[in-house]
């Protein structure tokens, strides 16, 4: 009879200390202003002005700059023309939409930042720099302009345009974390 009080009190802290943690989490949120495509782009375009070197010495991560933008442009990328590999229906419908609706609640994304996404081209260390920011600005102006019908995001499945755009931006302000001297604002 004690072991299964036990069990029983020590599983409700356990699920009370992980609301707690994750309400004082959902309350300190981004700034909304600045989580559009819009704002974005504002963002990546002051970073195109720096000279190569400066650029490419942003990261203080495993992954250099050049990394760092190509996988948030095929991120982008693969949101239109589908990714190569996508997580059970099963973790689409409970893990993934749980933890996108964290990350949309909260205004910001937390993940592992050298996790690549599944079966997408390997991240070429020695890609320039600039030509790899070009091109992730490139897709998230080609994604403002998409019409066409969306691909399910390969870990929250299907997502509005709206929610991609949220989910891009987040993505990439996410991978700030491991730039030096750099912030969403």
């Amino acid at each position: 009879m004690q072991r299964r009080q036990f069990l029983k009190v020590g599983m409700i802290s356990t699920v009370v200390g992980i609301s707690g943690a994750s309400t004082l989490w959902l309350s300190q949120g981004a700034d909304t202003k600045l989580l559009t495509i819009e704002a974005l782009l504002s963002k990546l375009q002051q970073l195109a002005v720096l000279p190569a070197e400066e650029l490419a010495d942003l990261s203080i991560g495993q992954w250099n700059s050049a990394q760092i933008f190509t996988h948030c442009a095929q991120s982008v990328e693969f949101s239109m023309s589908g990714f190569p590999q996508h997580k059970s229906a099963m973790f689409k419908h409970t893990i993934g939409a749980l933890a996108f609706s964290a990350f949309a609640t909260k205004g910001a994304m937390t993940h592992n930042l050298t996790e690549a996404i599944p079966a997408a081209p390997m991240l070429e260390p020695l890609t320039d720099t600039h030509q790899a920011l070009a091109r992730l600005i490139t897709s998230l102006q080609d994604f403002s302009q998409y019409q066409g019908k969306l691909a399910p995001h390969f870990a929250y499945g299907e997502l509005t345009k709206q929610d991609y755009e949220f989910a891009h931006v987040l993505h990439f302000y996410n991978h700030l974390d491991n730039f030096k001297q750099l912030s969403k604002g």
